[in-house]
């Protein structure tokens, strides 16, 4: 199939950008890498009058470094983040996810804030927002706003904008001294969307865990938080029952749904395997050992 026919607006400026949107009534949408976005017209999924294509918009593919936070744009695409060598040294567990989002091809095009906006199920890039208490910049007619990436994920495909916001970047704080990371996801196919995918850090003090975070997707609507197990992890030492605990934790606390790909039992042992893994390589890196 093909889109249904729609007018095309290129932007030079944010400015252009939101106005169009706002003149559009709410029938607009951005077009950036189109990854997600194409596939949606082709099926006629969605059927906007309008197309604001954003790439010509200075100032917003970057990644930025400050004292405690890393900043990145919302035109920066997918393997830009997993090569930033700023990553590497201070997210590695995002430029490690990075590498699991779709192929090589998709990831030169996608783009970081089409990917947040199109909050997919099973995406990467919204689960690692949440496991790092990172914040989304948006931009309107009427100003600039801030959200939590746990405030913004709503439902399925259903985020905290308004048809005339656009996000302009996400803003990640950098990872404490003594912290490790894991990732884990399993897919049909390298390069399939995920099935389910734990990400997690541990920071340690005198140790013993000072800081838990676990996040998953894949396992329900939205990427989630595993709070109950978080909390069980923090003020302790890593070992083999505490981790069979956590395992435990993780599945009692989704509630996946079957779909053709795999069912919600199957989605469910895979979040508890994966947390379990993705834990102990965190241990192990927050100790300087290899995960």
């Amino acid at each position: 199939m093909k889109p249904a026919a729609f007018d095309y607006i290129v932007a030079d400026s944010l400015e252009a950008a939101v106005a169009a949107l706002a003149g559009a009534g709410g029938e607009a949408k951005i077009i950036a890498g189109g990854q997600s976005l194409v596939p949606m017209l082709n099926f006629r999924l969605l059927k906007p009058s309008v197309l604001v294509d954003i790439n010509r918009i200075p100032g917003l593919a970057f990644i930025k470094e400050s004292e405690k936070t890393i900043e990145v744009g919302a035109l920066t695409r997918h393997h830009q983040i997993e090569t930033s060598p700023v990553i590497a040294k201070h997210l590695p567990v995002l430029g490690c996810a990075m590498t699991h989002v779709a192929h090589l091809a998709i990831r030169n095009r996608g783009t970081i804030g089409g990917s947040l906006s199109h909050a997919d199920p099973a995406a990467e890039l919204p689960m690692l927002a949440l496991l790092l208490d990172a914040s989304l910049e948006i931009a309107s007619a009427s100003g600039r706003r801030t959200v939590a990436a746990r405030d913004f994920f709503l439902a399925a495909l259903t985020v905290d904008l308004n048809d005339g916001d656009i996000v302009t970047g996400i803003t990640f704080p950098k990872l404490p001294a003594k912290t490790g990371w894991g990732f884990e996801e399993v897919a049909r196919r390298s390069g399939d969307f995920a099935l389910a995918a734990v990400a997690a850090t541990l920071t340690l003090s005198g140790g013993a865990i000072a800081q838990a975070r676990i996040a998953m997707t894949g396992v329900g609507p939205t990427p989630r938080r595993a709070g109950d197990a978080e909390a069980l992890l923090t003020g302790k030492p890593l070992g083999p029952d505490l981790i069979e605990a956590v395992i435990k934790l993780v599945r009692a606390g989704v509630e996946p749904e079957s779909d053709l790909h795999a069912s919600a039992d199957y989605r469910r042992h895979l979040a508890g395997a994966l947390a379990g893994r993705a834990v102990a390589a965190a241990w192990r890196r927050a100790q300087g050992k290899t995960a």
